[in-house]
């Protein structure tokens, strides 16, 4: 009994504390799960129900039909979409120049780009909202997309930048002796090459930008253009009572797709990050 312990006692303790961290990590999903399937007085009920005796479907129906949750969806759906397509433009732009081009402050500029992630956001926040109140952007789209993709597109160009660092300059030499131009090299040849890092960087910039709050509470005001996580908050949170439900109900509908999202394409992801990384 004593050599089994002594041989499989570490391996029992690690199987212990990993079961333990994922029951930590996954507990609060399950509890917003659960709760979204509860009224309010079931999930204020002390002791607490881990495991519900009755459940209902009437918050789902109600979020499906009350119009301003499908709006807040809309709009965090099109502020998602366009600042994904941006950001992956830009940095493929951004990221093929750095690793194939030498020019004079080069580093400079890298170091400049990799910067906007040093400043702390509130510090952003406060040029950022008197420069947009100068220029009219407030409560528009365009303020919100512009503030994603700045925030998106030092990890974007920096991860791009390695990635295309591990193809050899010797296809894009091939391509210019057959006559392609930089621009057709780039996006016929190079692109396909690194579609893990177009991938990977995707699904950064999708969970980034899904998941943004401060900026869209401070750039948003009218509930009509509000995004999903705002809408949230403000819809929820009442001065005298608070909707915890409806709050997990919509917050269950607002991170289904994510979740989904990183399901179906986490294989992808991983293998982009760990090439990107290895042989930049």
């Amino acid at each position: 009994m004593k050599q089994f312990l002594n041989r499989h006692g570490l391996n029992i303790t690690k199987y212990a504390f990993v079961n333990l961290m994922l029951v930590i990590v996954l507990f609060p999903i399950y509890w917003m799960l659960l709760s979204s399937f509860k009224t309010n007085n079931q999930l204020l009920t002390l002791p607490p129900e881990f495991i519900p005796s009755s459940v209902t479907l009437a918050n789902y129906i109600e979020i499906l039909g009350t119009p301003k949750y499908l709006i807040y969806y809309k709009n965090s759906l099109i502020v998602t979409s366009i600042t994904v397509v941006l950001t992956i433009i830009i940095s493929i732009l951004a990221g093929y120049s750095f690793s194939r081009y030498t020019f004079k402050g080069k580093k400079v500029a890298m170091l400049l780009v990799l910067s906007v992630q040093m400043f702390p956001l509130v510090a952003i926040l406060i040029s950022l909202y008197t420069f947009y109140a100068k220029l009219h952007l407030l409560n528009t789209f365009t303020g919100l997309i512009l503030t994603d993709i700045t925030l998106s597109l030092p990890f974007a160009i920096w991860f791009l930048w390695a990635y295309f660092n591990t193809v050899p300059r010797s296809l894009d030499e091939a391509a210019y002796i057959d006559g392609c131009s930089r621009m057709r090299t780039l996006f016929t040849i190079i692109v396909p090459l690194v579609k893990p890092g177009l991938l990977s960087v995707a699904i950064y910039t999708t969970l980034k930008t899904w998941d943004d709050f401060l900026f869209s509470l401070v750039i948003i005001t009218r509930d009509a253009m509000r995004t999903l996580p705002v809408g949230i908050a403000v819809s929820f949170l009442g001065e005298y009572v608070h909707n915890y439900v409806g709050m997990m109900t919509v917050s269950v509908a607002a991170s289904a797709p994510l979740v989904i999202l990183f399901i179906l394409l986490q294989k992808n992801m991983v293998s982009g990050l760990t090439t990107g990384s290895v042989k930049g």
